[in-house]
Order: structure tokens, then C-alpha cells, then sequence
């Protein structure tokens, strides 16, 4: 087993490392076959008050005199040891710019992933046990309006709401507790939408499986039920879709923090893009795609761990048969 599992996160690793070279080449070439010249438009903008010497080493630092291939592998070795270029319109390093902006980004993503989990479960734990009479229906359709609704539509309304009307925190001060907490609010709904609908119809699957009718007839409370036999089994899948919603919380965040008016990867993202500070957005670009290709990996050798079911073959995951997880849940529920 140990032998399997560790060809199968060598494998994983290998395709990681692959995907991420692949995205930072797509990334350099897409940037620089961008409409208008940067060196034009940035460099040569009498605002800036550079002269032709000056431009001529700024050109000379940045290698934008060179072949593109060559500017390519220069760029990626850079990239491979760490150096971000320096930033085009300041001239600091681009690895300074983002961490400076980078931990209120941390921030607001992580506070939005605790308020889609505890949303997500809570929704899904009413849709199983809440009587139907008090709005066990309803729930259910909850996940639909959430993804329904827009991220800036729900941020506008909560800043409408708590911070014009209710006072609550003041929009001028977007970094205080409130104006994070609902920022991650407006963030965390829509990725809680796409955890709940896969653990509800997991949860509904699993109700209907003979452990779950034998465990309830021994007695167990609807919590015990749901935490010890439920909730566990109907979750495995949720691990592929949280890591499919870390994109979703790397994009809704750029999105957020420019309506809250926070300082983070957006702000610098929407400066970058609109001064054409190429290597600043190649940096941020190609670093995202480092972040989603690296928690997909992490889910992918994670879920071999928490499945003993999952067997490693050649290294892919193969999962046994339904009846054989079946049959194995209703031994466990007997003898708990």
C-alpha cells in the first residue's frame, strides 16, 4: 500500500509540475501578444517624465529588447528560482508588491471558506432532519439562489444593508472586523452553494443505504446519525469540489475587495491591468494558477487517505463497488 501510494503521489506531483510550467508559457505569451505596446504606453507617457536613457534601461533590466523565446526562458527560470521581475511602472520588485497586498487577500479568502463550510453543513443538515413543515423544502433550493446571484450583486446589498442603513461599519474604513466579515459573507455564499448541493444529494444517497436504516433503528439521535454515520461517507466527494472552489474564491475575491474598496490582489490586479504592468500581472496570473493546481493536488493525495476504500492501481484511484460499500458501512453501523 505504501509503496502504491506513494508512485500514485509521484505521479500527481509530476503532472503538478507540468501544469504549472504550462500555465506560466501560456500565460507569457497570451501577455505579450496583448493589444498596445507597454513600453508606449507606460514607459514613454510624459506623466512618468522618464527620459530616452532611462527608457533605454528600464528596456535593457527588463530584457524586453530580446527574441521573445529568449525573454520566455529567461522568465521562467526567474520564475522556477523565485524572482518575479520588477514591477514596469515603479520599478520595485513585483515580489514586494504582492506581499504587501497579498495577507488581506489571505484574509478575506479563509474567513470566506469557514463561512461556506459552516453555511454549506448547516443547509445540508436542515434538508435532511428539519421537518418538512418548517421549511425542509425550502433549503433545498437555497444552494440554486445563492449560485443565482451575483458576487458583486450580494456585496452591494450587504454594504447597503449593514453599512448605510444599519451603521454597522463604515464603508471608508474597509478593512475593520465588519466590513471583513461581511466582504467574506458576500464571498463565502456563492462557493457554499456548490459544497451544499454535492453533500445533499451525497447525504440523500447515503439515507437510503441499509447502514443508515440499521443504524437508525438502534436508536441513535438524528446528531449521532448524521456526525458518526452520515456525514463522513458523504463527504469524500466534497474534497474535489473544495479544491475546484479555491479558483472560485481566488476570482469572487478580486471582484469583492474592489466593491468593499480593499487593498489586496485585486486592487493590484486592477492597477496593473490598467497601466499595462505586464510583469506584475504575469506574476499574479501565473501565481494563482500555482495556488489552484497545488490545492488540487493536495485534494488528490489527501483523498487516498481519508478513503481507505480507494485502491491505488498503477497510480489511479479505483473504488470499489456500491454493494461492496454497502456492505461494509452496514457491519460498521451494527457494531458501533
Amino acid at each position: 500500500m505504501r509503496s502504491a501510494y506513494l508512485s500514485y503521489a509521484a505521479k500527481r506531483f509530476a503532472q503538478a509540475v507540468v501544469v504549472i510550467l504550462l500555465a506560466y508559457v501560456f500565460t507569457f505569451v497570451v501577455v505579450s501578444i496583448l493589444p498596445g505596446d507597454p513600453i508606449t504606453n507606460v514607459l514613454r507617457d510624459p506623466q512618468n517624465g522618464f527620459t530616452e536613457d532611462q527608457i533605454r534601461q528600464i528596456i535593457a533590466a527588463q530584457g524586453l529588447d530580446r527574441p521573445i523565446p529568449v525573454q520566455l526562458w529567461t522568465s521562467l527560470s526567474n520564475f522556477v528560482t523565485g524572482d518575479l521581475g520588477l514591477s514596469m511602472r515603479s520599478s520595485r520588485p513585483v515580489t514586494t508588491l504582492i506581499a504587501e497586498v497579498l495577507p488581506s487577500t489571505l484574509l478575506l479568502a479563509s474567513s470566506a471558506f469557514a463561512i461556506a463550510l459552516l453555511l454549506a453543513l448547516t443547509i445540508a443538515y436542515g434538508t435532511q432532519f428539519l421537518p418538512k413543515r418548517f421549511g425542509q423544502g425550502l433549503l433545498r433550493g437555497f444552494p440554486s439562489l445563492f449560485l443565482s446571484v451575483p458576487n458583486f450583486v450580494i456585496s452591494l446589498a450587504l454594504i447597503h444593508i449593514f453599512g448605510f442603513q444599519l451603521g454597522l461599519f463604515r464603508v471608508i474604513a474597509p478593512d475593520s472586523f465588519w466590513a471583513t466579515f461581511f466582504a467574506a459573507i458576500a464571498l463565502g455564499v456563492p462557493v457554499s452553494a456548490r459544497i451544499a448541493e454535492v453533500l445533499i444529494a451525497n447525504l440523500d444517497k447515503e439515507s437510503d443505504q441499509e447502514y443508515a436504516a440499521v443504524a437508525r433503528s438502534r436508536g441513535l439521535t438524528q446528531v449521532r446519525l448524521f456526525a458518526r454515520h452520515l456525514l463522513k461517507p458523504s463527504s469524500l466527494p466534497v474534497v474535489t469540489v473544495i479544491a475546484l472552489a479555491i479558483g472560485e474564491l481566488l476570482g469572487g475575491s478580486l471582484i469583492t475587495e474592489t466593491v468593499f474598496g480593499r487593498t489586496g490582489i485585486g486592487s493590484l490586479v486592477q492597477r496593473s491591468v490598467s497601466t499595462q504592468d505586464l510583469p506584475v500581472l504575469q506574476a499574479v496570473v501565473s501565481l494563482a494558477a500555482v495556488v489552484f493546481v497545488l490545492v488540487n493536488l493536495i485534494a488528490d493525495l489527501v483523498y487516498p487517505l481519508l478513503d481507505p476504500r480507494v485502491k491505488l492501481i498503477g497510480g489511479r484511484r479505483v473504488r470499489p463497488t456500491t454493494a461492496d460499500d454497502s456492505a461494509a458501512a452496514t457491519t460498521a453501523a451494527v457494531t458501533s
